[in-house]
C-alpha cells in the first residue's frame, strides 16, 4: 500500500525521461510532428504531447502554445522538472476531437530519483486541416490530482525542502520551509542519515485541496493536519515521498505542534526504505511520534492526554494499538490513543534499551516479507525479550508514566 503517515492528532496516511523530442517553433503536426502515410491517430497525438512535453521543459512558450491549451504551462512555471513525459495508451476519436489516456511520468529536479507516474486523460481538437491540438488535462478517473490541476504553483526552496503551494504566498511557503529544515537534521540525528535528507512538502489552499491530492473524501481528513504519502518498502525504484498538509488543521496547532507534524511526517520519508508490509502501524507511527517530541520539553501526560484519562480511569489497554485502530475514520478518542500507545512503546525502548536499539528494532522488523513473525523475530533477536513480556512490560510503563 502506500503508506499512510502523519502527525499525533493530527494525522495522514500517498501516491503518489526527459523528453528530448524535437522541438520546433511551427504548427501542430508539421516539422518532426508532421502526418505521415498511414499514421494513426494514437502516433500522431503521441507526437504533440512530445512536443508540448518539450516545450514544457525547455521553457519555450511559444513552442508550447503551438501546441494547444497553454492553462497547464502557466500553472507548472514554478515547479523545477527534471522530467516530463506522456505515454498515449488510447485514443477515443469522436466527431469533433479526441480523448487521450496516457500515462505521465515527471520528476522534480533534486528530489525524485525516478519519475513520479500518474494517469491523465488528455482531451484533444482538431483544425480544418486535420491537425490535433490539446485542449485539456485532467486526472484520469478516480486518479488523485496533482498540485497544478488546483491553480498556479507557488514554489519556495529551504535548504533540505522544497516546499509547493496552489493559493499560498511565498511568505507561509517560507514558514513551512523553515520547519520542514529543523525537522531533517532532526530526524537525521536520531535515525541516521542513510536517506536523501530532502522533503516535498505540498500545500493545498484548502482542506477540500488536500483531499483532492489524496483521492479521497474530505471527511476523512478533517483534523488531521498532514500526511505522507509514498511506497512502502526499499526496492528504490519510487520516487520521493511528499508530505501533504491540510492548511485548515495545520494553522490551529501552536509553534511546537507544527515542528511536532513536520518532524513526524519527515521521519516517514527517512524510514520508508525500512517501512514495509511487516512493520505495524503502532511501531511507524510511534516511532515518528518519539523523533517529532524528543526535545520539545512535552512530559507524557501532556503528549499523550486521551491515553492518560484512560489509565486515570482504570483502563490501561491490554494490547499494543492494532493497525485498525489507527484508521483516520475512527473514534477520534481512540485514534489518539493509538498513536499515543504506539509512541510510549517505542519511548520505552529508547529509555530502557537504548534509542539504538530502537531504530535496530525498527529495520530489523522491516526486513521480514510479511506480518506474521516480524515483531517476535526482532523483539527477540534486537530486544532479547517476547511479545508477551513486552507486552507486560509496555502496559506497566504506560500506568507509571501517565499517573
Amino acid at each position: 500500500m502506500a503508506v499512510r503517515a502523519g502527525a499525533r492528532g493530527t494525522r495522514r496516511a500517498w501516491r503518489l525521461a526527459v523528453a528530448g523530442l524535437c522541438l520546433l517553433l511551427v504548427p501542430p503536426l508539421t516539422g518532426c510532428g508532421a502526418r505521415g502515410a498511414g499514421d494513426t491517430a494514437q502516433a500522431q497525438v503521441q507526437r504533440v504531447l512530445d512536443r508540448r512535453a518539450a516545450a514544457l521543459l525547455h521553457h519555450d512558450e511559444t513552442a508550447y502554445d503551438a501546441t494547444g491549451s497553454r492553462t497547464q504551462y502557466a500553472r507548472l512555471t514554478a515547479l523545477p522538472l527534471a522530467s516530463w513525459r506522456y505515454r498515449v495508451t488510447t485514443v477515443h476519436r469522436g466527431s469533433a476531437g479526441a480523448t487521450a489516456d496516457t500515462e505521465l511520468d515527471y520528476r522534480v529536479a533534486g528530489y525524485d530519483t525516478v519519475p513520479v507516474s500518474v494517469r491523465r486523460t488528455v482531451t484533444l481538437g482538431r483544425t480544418a486541416d486535420g491537425a490535433w491540438y490539446v485542449t485539456g488535462d485532467r486526472p484520469a478517473g478516480a486518479s488523485g490530482q496533482q498540485l497544478w490541476d488546483q491553480g498556479p504553483l507557488t514554489a519556495f526552496k529551504g535548504a533540505h525542502s522544497l516546499v509547493l503551494g496552489a493559493g499560498q504566498n511565498s511568505g507561509e511557503l517560507r514558514t513551512y520551509a523553515r520547519l520542514a529544515d529543523r525537522a531533517v537534521p532532526a530526524v537525521s540525528g536520531a535515525w541516521g542519515t542513510d536517506w536523501t535528507r530532502r522533503v516535498v512538502v505540498l500545500v493545498p489552499r484548502t482542506l477540500d485541496g488536500m483531499a483532492g491530492l489524496l483521492g479521497a473524501p474530505a471527511s476523512d481528513y478533517r483534523g488531521i493536519a498532514a500526511v505522507t504519502t509514498g511506497e512502502a518498502g526499499g526496492s528504490g525504484q519510487a520516487p520521493a515521498d511528499r508530505v501533504v498538509v491540510n492548511p485548515e488543521a495545520y494553522v490551529a496547532l501552536g509553534g511546537t505542534g507544527k515542528q511536532v507534524v513536520l518532524t513526524h511526517e519527515t521521519t516517514h520519508v527517512a524510514t520508508r526504505a525500512h517501512t514495509t508490509a511487516a512493520t505495524p502501524l503502532w511501531l511507524s507511527e510511534g516511532y515518528a511520534d518519539w523523533i517529532g517530541y524528543l526535545g520539545t520539553g512535552r512530559t507524557p501526560t501532556e503528549a499523550a492526554p486521551e491515553l492518560a484519562r484512560a489509565v486515570q480511569d482504570g483502563q490501561t489497554p491490554a494490547q499494543l494499538p492494532s493497525d485498525k485502530a489507527f484508521g483516520f475514520t475512527s473514534d477520534p478518542t481512540r485514534l489518539a490513543q493509538a498513536y499515543e500507545g504506539g509512541w510510549l512503546a517505542c519511548r520505552m525502548i529508547a529509555d530502557q534499551w537504548g534509542q539504538a536499539r530502537l531504530g535496530a528494532f525498527y529495520r530489523s522488523v522491516g526486513t521480514h516479507r510479511q506480518r506474521p513473525g516480524a515483531v517476535e523475530a526482532a523483539l527477540k533477536k534486537v530486544l532479547g525479550t517476547t511479545p508477551k513480556e513486552f507486552t507486560a512490560r509496555w502496559r506497566a510503563y504506560v500506568r507509571a508514566q501517565l499517573t
